[in-house]
C-alpha cells in the first residue's frame, strides 16, 4: 500500500510539472500588424528583460499587408515601425527612422533609436493587460492599437496625426522624417524627468509635450502622463496599425475621449480625430500655424442672428 501511495504521489508530481510547463506556453494574445501607409514599414519588436520572446524581432511589412504573432502569457515589450529602410539580399542594412542598430532586419534584442512612435504592452497572466502608445521617445509615423474580443474598457489608443508636419523646427530631424522629443533634442532634466525632476510633482508637461498631447490626446506625451495614456483590457487580441485611415474608437469611458466623442457626434467625424481637432489650437500656437483659428466677426454673428429670426 505504501508503495502505491508513493507511486501515486510521484505521478501527481510529474503531472503537475508537465501542466505547469504547458500553461507557461499558453497563448495570451494574438498581435496583428497592419500597414496602411503608402510605403513599406519594417516593424521592430523588443521584449522586456525576462519576458518570453515572440517568433520575430523585426520584419518587412509591405504596403497594404498584415502579419500576426502569437504571444505567450505574461509577454511584455514594445513595437514600433521603421521607415526608409534599405536592406540587401542578405537582410543587412539600416533604416532612416526607428532603426534598432542591429544592421539587420531582425533587431535581435535592440530597441528603437529615437525618435520613434512606440506601442507598449504588458500582458497579464490571468489578469488585465496594460497597453499604451508612447511619444516619450519622439514620433516617426502614425500608429494606433485596438483591442479585439476582450472584456473591460479595451479602448483604442494611438496617434492619427502626422506630427512630422506639425513638428517645431527645433525638434525636427534632418529631412523631416521624424520629430524628436524635447528630452532627446535638449537633454535637460526638466524635459527628461530626470535628476531633481524625477517625480510627477516635479516634472510637469512642457510646451513641447503639450504639442504632442494636443495632437494625440490618448498617447503618452512625457514620462508621467499615465492618467490619460495607459489602457487596460482582459482576454483580448490586439491590432497595431501603421498610418490608420479612420479607425473606430471602441470605448469612450476614459475622460480623455469624452470631449472628443461629443465633438464627433456634432461633426460626424471619428472620435480620435475629433479629439485631436478640439485641442488643435495649442499645437497651432506652439508651431506658429494659426490658419485654423478664425477670428470673431460681428458681421458673421449679425448674419447668424438674422437667419435665426427669419426661421422663427
Amino acid at each position: 500500500m505504501a508503495m502505491f501511495f508513493g507511486g501515486h504521489h510521484s505521478f501527481i508530481t510529474i503531472f503537475s510539472f508537465i501542466l505547469l510547463v504547458f500553461l507557461q506556453g499558453v497563448t495570451a494574445a494574438t498581435f496583428t500588424f497592419n500597414n496602411k501607409c503608402d510605403y513599406t514599414v519594417w516593424p521592430g519588436i523588443l521584449a522586456n528583460p525576462g519576458s518570453p520572446k515572440l517568433e520575430s524581432t523585426g520584419f518587412e511589412l509591405t504596403k497594404g499587408s498584415s502579419r500576426s504573432f502569437q504571444a505567450p502569457t505574461g509577454w511584455a515589450g514594445r513595437f514600433w515601425g521603421r521607415t526608409g529602410c534599405n536592406f540587401d539580399d542578405s537582410a543587412r542594412g539600416s533604416c532612416a527612422t526607428g532603426d534598432c542598430g542591429s544592421g539587420e532586419i531582425e533587431c535581435n534584442g535592440a530597441g528603437a533609436i529615437p525618435p520613434a512612435t512606440l506601442a507598449e504592452f504588458t500582458l497579464g497572466s490571468g489578469s488585465q493587460d496594460f497597453y499604451d502608445v508612447s511619444l516619450v521617445d519622439g514620433y516617426n509615423l502614425p500608429m494606433i492599437v485596438e483591442g479585439n474580443g476582450g472584456s473591460g474598457e479595451c479602448a483604442t489608443t494611438g496617434c492619427l496625426t502626422d506630427l512630422n508636419k506639425r513638428c517645431p523646427s527645433e525638434l525636427r530631424t534632418d529631412g523631416g522624417g521624424a520629430c524628436k522629443s524635447a528630452c532627446d533634442a535638449f537633454g535637460k532634466p526638466e524635459y527628461c524627468c530626470s535628476g531633481a525632476y524625477n517625480s510627477p510633482a516635479a516634472c510637469k508637461p512642457s510646451m513641447y509635450s503639450q504639442v504632442f498631447k494636443s495632437a494625440c490626446p490618448k498617447s503618452y506625451s512625457y514620462a508621467f502622463d499615465d492618467a490619460t495614456s495607459t489602457f487596460t483590457c482582459s482576454g483580448s487580441d490586439y491590432t497595431i496599425t501603421f498610418c490608420p485611415n479612420s479607425p473606430s474608437l471602441k470605448s469612450s469611458k476614459d475622460p480623455a475621449s469624452a470631449g472628443a466623442t461629443a465633438t464627433a457626434k456634432a461633426t460626424g467625424s471619428d472620435p480620435m480625430q475629433a479629439s485631436a481637432l478640439t485641442s488643435q489650437w495649442l499645437a497651432n500656437l506652439a508651431t506658429g500655424d494659426s490658419t485654423g483659428i478664425r477670428p470673431f466677426s460681428l458681421l458673421r454673428l449679425g448674419f447668424a442672428i438674422a437667419i435665426s429670426l427669419f426661421l422663427l
